[in-house]
């Protein structure tokens, strides 16, 4: 875990990290949030929509929840508190995906110790399937 305080940050700062989406991830966030939507659920179900490519749809958020792992684990790590995200679901992400997971400092507030980070999840094949920015609070 960082522990980058906020003078320790500096604008164009950047940290990514890399996670691949299980099928017991997909069970769990199903057993958190009661979505049992047949899109996630159901591979015959899902098989009937192109957008898909015919296999089941990860949960948007479940790749959206690795933005909270970006800001208390490496940017900034400890001292974080996220404030806002506004995210973009671009692309299906499927079971089997490997997710590189990045943000970088493109804005520091003093008055509030606030940053924005424009942040990214891209696949293995280097697509990008979210894209957005976090506003964080920087508690030291």
């Amino acid at each position: 875990m960082n522990q980058y305080t906020f003078k320790m940050l500096k604008l164009g700062m950047t940290e990514t990290f890399e996670v691949s989406i299980t099928d017991k991830m997909m069970s769990q966030f199903m057993d958190i949030t009661g979505d049992s939507n047949p899109l996630h659920t159901d591979p015959l179900y899902a098989s009937g929509f192109e957008a898909t490519n015919g296999k089941c749809a990860v949960y948007g958020l479940l790749s959206a929840a690795f933005l909270s792992t970006l800001a208390g684990m490496y940017l900034p790590g400890k001292y974080s508190i996220i404030h806002h995200i506004d995210t973009e679901f671009v692309k299906i992400v499927h079971v089997g995906d490997k997710l590189k997971v990045s943000g970088t400092v493109k804005e520091m507030d003093e008055r509030f110790n606030t940053i924005i980070l424009k942040v990214a999840i891209e696949n293995q094949n280097g697509e990008k399937v979210c894209r957005g920015k976090m506003r964080i609070g920087v508690l030291k």
